[in-house]
């Protein structure tokens, strides 16, 4: 049997989840969930009510209740809340889909972390969430030349959160960086669409030269908590690296890799970013 053929029976025997809202109609959906949600928690806890009023339910849409939330997070002693609140409303009228990323983001997070009781968690309190999209304004500036100020918000970044994002690292949408301290993206690291991430992940470079030096991590890709992936290599997509792993070689789709130096082990995964799945047994 074929690597694809034993892949395409992973698939028959775990199920390929329905393809998950993308653009707007992720805004749609996540705004709709999370008002609900948001109304039924302040009911439930009055001494929160004004905080999840404020933060959620009394902005007109999810661009002006993400744009406020960042500005929560991020404002200090040089930009105020209401001065960072402008920047992300400037960089989401430019560019519509960081809001349509955030959105596919927190569908993600409620998918697939089983900690998640709602969307109001990611979208309140979890770190990793609140980095991706802070990391997001920081990029788009970047994009805009206007590297200084990128520079700031990443400093703030990762003052705030405990994690750190080279504003010019590209990411795509559906991430989930679980619980996400100690995390490091560098500045030419690329990642695909529905990647997870655990707490102390390096997407690291090699060499001082200001070239490709750092990992291009495909689609769908599951990377444990403390791996090391280092240099320019590609990881290829809905493959899966395991916990303290170091990965110095290109990583095949759909493989397991493991140990230090990394190596493949076992058989094929079949999206093991969704799955969560970090046991070594044979096909998992």
């Amino acid at each position: 049997m074929s690597a694809d053929d034993r892949v395409d029976n992973l698939a028959e025997d775990h199920g390929i989840r329905t393809p998950a809202p993308r653009g707007k109609e992720a805004v749609r959906l996540a705004w709709s969930r999370l008002r609900v949600e948001a109304a039924s928690a302040a009911a439930e806890e009055p001494m929160l009510a004004s905080f999840v009023n404020a933060a959620i339910l009394r902005h007109d849409g999810f661009k002006d209740a993400l744009a406020h939330r960042i500005a929560a997070k991020l404002e200090d002693a040089q930009l105020d809340s209401l001065v960072i609140n402008d920047v992300v409303h400037e960089s989401l009228r430019s560019d519509p889909t960081i809001a349509e990323f955030a959105a596919a983001d927190m569908l993600a997070i409620a998918e697939r972390d089983p900690a998640c009781r709602s969307l109001l968690q990611p979208f309140l309190y979890f770190k990793g969430f609140h980095a991706t999209q802070s990391h997001r304004i920081a990029h788009w500036l970047w994009g805009q030349g206007r590297e200084t100020l990128a520079f700031h918000l990443q400093s703030r970044i990762s003052e705030r959160f405990g994690l750190d994002i080279h504003p010019a690292a590209r990411i795509g949408q559906g991430l989930m960086i679980d619980h996400a301290t100690g995390v490091v993206i560098g500045e030419t690291a690329v990642i695909g669409d529905d990647v997870s991430i655990l707490h102390e992940v390096t997407l690291g470079g090699t060499g001082a030269a200001g070239i490709e030096r750092h990992p291009k991590i495909g689609n769908g890709v599951l990377i444990g908590a403390g791996a090391k992936i280092l240099g320019n290599i590609t990881v290829g997509d809905e493959a899966r690296i395991a916990a303290g792993s170091v990965v110095l070689k290109p990583v095949q789709a759909r493989c397991t890799v493991a140990g230090v130096p990394a190596r493949p082990v076992g058989g094929p995964c079949v999206e093991p970013a969704k799955r969560m799945d970090q046991t070594l047994d044979e096909g998992k």
